[in-house]
């Protein structure tokens, strides 16, 4: 990237992503365990990630315009294929990926609206593809031509939906698919163009089909239902043979399965039940608990090893022998309100969530700390400059101490404010505390050894209070609010000292490091660039073409700033030239705050979908 723009270049330089922390574990059989044994592929948002097995190492696949709904592996590893979602009555791509060089082939355009599945055929030939409800077609793709063969509609009129597809481990022309009240063997007719579906037949029993899984050999093959049992069919005779467990059935369905060597099955459930059960009876062997609905099971080589991926995003390793779960990744599996570095350190970072507060280690990306309130959402977090303590607002109106090495709690302030804390900020002395509530008050806290005691009550703001930064001799500070006033407050005497007017909802503020400036930002998408010594506005720049700003933060030297919102798109400011820099992009959810760590070496921001991304940053300092 030599060379930085001018003004007017349209050709931005992009942000390196170096990191992501993140897994979505809401689509179905989403993450892959690659044949080389030595990397997992899942997709996070837009992004397809190949993360190493043994190392952290990250590489990362952009190209889907919108969020990934599915992917599939081929058997010899060098393809990977992944669909994506659109907005009704537009064609949602698929793409075809080229692993090891780890780019793309193809892009595939025929389905409308959403990808449902993908799967390859056993020699790399076809790839079939399934659409969402809107399209209900399955197609037949030649990879070495990259076009469509032929299609079909995927179910009976009869039928409802298709939503799984698995192919034939021995023949390129033969795959299954399956959903509500159908399952269907198809076979493709080369020379005619044409595939040929048979249904299978099972009797009585009506079932929404949730995975199949076939035998190596092909004689038959296993599907899960929605109603918690399995059903094994023989593919000659499309018949269904048996099912099971007819009695202890596994609550919240069965989500996927895994047939193994021995011929015995490990089941998952939406209940977090991973089951080893007999091939011949569905008798349960062992069982684990794991924490959120299973959607993914997949193999490591032959099945000595497995990985368990579920909704609460979290990654596990199971050995076969000892059927025991090891949590190998976590992250965030709600939106997150804050991110925060403490002082002078990059090596840690902390984010807060609904319901916990987590601390990371940067360089591995790491969890090393959970701090866990059910039901309750915390909205913002600060570290004290000792470092001895994390502070946070809570949505019970009450602001919480912790310890940052094992999370105990420190303290507790009970009705900090009536309409739940929702901004937060510490003084570098460690003696004060600010915050700000959801009914616009802002609170003035004398922080002792042992005590807490409320200094002070400002009462201007009408409205949430979003975002708190004192300055840093700890006489002033600024409050944002969503009333559309910033207003600068001397906290030695108490006083108004300047208010700021404009028609938006404030989110975030921010100090330039010489202190005679602020800039602010919020839903009218304009930065505003204020003077602190009476509040007039010196420039206003266009934030964002869609939607919200709702983080920003500024280097130590006031040099560039970066901002973050609904337009998914990280930017880097130059501050006295009012231009971007570098963009990223990367994120699926809206962003809701982001940071540049001490010493400038990252940027890291984090989304509504629980995303945390790290960037490299750009400017040498």
């Amino acid at each position: 990237m030599a060379g930085e723009p001018g003004p007017q270049s349209d050709a931005l330089c992009e942000l390196e992503l170096q990191a992501v922390i993140g897994f979505n574990g809401h689509i179905p059989s989403g993450l892959i365990c690659h044949p080389d044994r030595e990397h997992f592929i899942y997709p996070l948002g837009c992004t397809i990630i190949i993360q190493g097995l043994n190392n952290n190492t990250q590489a990362f696949l952009h190209g889907h315009t919108n969020n990934v709904s599915c992917v599939a592996v081929s058997r010899s590893g060098c393809y990977v294929a992944s669909g994506q979602v659109t907005f009704m009555g537009f064609k949602a791509d698929i793409i075809l990926w080229d692993y090891k060089k780890r780019e793309l082939l193809a892009r595939l355009s025929l389905h409308k609206g959403k990808i449902e599945k993908l799967a390859f055929s056993p020699n790399d030939l076809y790839l079939v593809s399934l659409g969402g409800q809107d399209d209900g077609s399955v197609v037949v793709w030649s990879i070495a031509k990259r076009d469509p063969i032929c299609g079909s509609p995927a179910s009976a009129r009869s039928a409802g939906n298709a939503t799984v597809l698995a192919f034939s481990n021995c023949r390129d022309e033969v795959f299954v698919s399956a959903g509500n009240g159908t399952i269907r063997v198809w076979e493709l007719d080369l020379p005619n163009r044409k595939i040929r579906p048979t249904e299978c037949q099972t009797g009585q029993l009506k079932r929404v089909i949730t995975c199949i899984m076939m035998a190596e050999d092909d004689s038959y093959f296993y599907v899960g239902t929605s109603s918690g049992d399995i059903l094994k069919l023989y593919m000659k005779s499309k018949l269904m043979s048996d099912y099971g467990p007819v009695k202890e059935k596994f609550s919240l369905g069965v989500t996927a399965l895994l047939l193994l060597k021995t011929g015995d099955l490990v089941v998952s459930t939406g209940g977090g039940i991973v089951a080893l059960c007999k091939g011949s009876n569905y008798k349960l062997i062992k069982k684990i608990q794991v924490q959120g609905g299973v959607t993914s099971l997949t193999l490591r080589g032959q099945g000595h090893q497995f990985f368990v991926g579920t909704e609460e995003s979290q990654i596990y390793r199971l050995n076969y022998n000892e059927f025991k779960e090891e949590l190998i990744a976590t992250c965030h599996n709600e939106a997150i309100h804050d991110i925060i570095f403490p002082s002078g350190t990059s090596d840690l970072f902390a984010t807060c969530s609904k319901n916990d507060i987590r601390v990371w280690h940067t360089p591995e990306n790491k969890e090393l700390l959970r701090i866990t309130i059910p039901n309750m959402t915390c909205h913002a977090i600060d570290f004290m400059r000792d470092g001895k303590s994390i502070i946070s607002a809570w949505n019970d109106g009450k602001i919480r101490a912790f310890t940052p090495e094992t999370g105990r709690l420190m303290y507790v302030i009970d009705h900090a404010h009536s309409m739940g804390v929702t901004a937060i900020a510490a003084t570098s002395d460690c003696k004060r505390i600010i915050s700000g509530g959801g009914e616009g008050q802002v609170r003035v806290w004398e922080i002792g050894q042992n005590t807490r005691k409320l200094e002070e009550v400002l009462k201007e703001h009408i409205s949430a209070v979003s975002c708190i930064k004192i300055k840093k001799n700890n006489r002033e500070c600024v409050t944002a609010s969503i009333d559309g006033t910033c207003i600068i407050w001397d906290i030695v005497r108490f006083m108004r000292n300047q208010m700021i007017l404009a028609n938006t909802l404030f989110q975030c503020v921010c100090y330039h490091p010489e202190e005679f400036q602020i800039i602010t930002s919020g839903t009218d998408r304009k930065i505003g660039y204020w003077e602190i010594f009476d509040g007039s506005a010196i420039r206003n720049l266009e934030g964002s073409l869609t939607g919200s700003i709702n983080g920003m933060d500024i280097t130590s030297d006031g040099t560039y700033f970066v901002t973050g919102g609904d337009d998914h798109l990280v930017k880097v400011w130059d501050y006295n030239e009012g231009e971007v820099t570098h963009v990223g992009m990367g994120h699926s959810g809206s962003i809701t705050r982001l940071r540049i760590c001490p010493g400038n070496k990252y940027i890291v921001s984090v989304s509504a979908d629980g995303a945390i991304l790290r960037w490299k940053y750009p400017h040498s300092s």
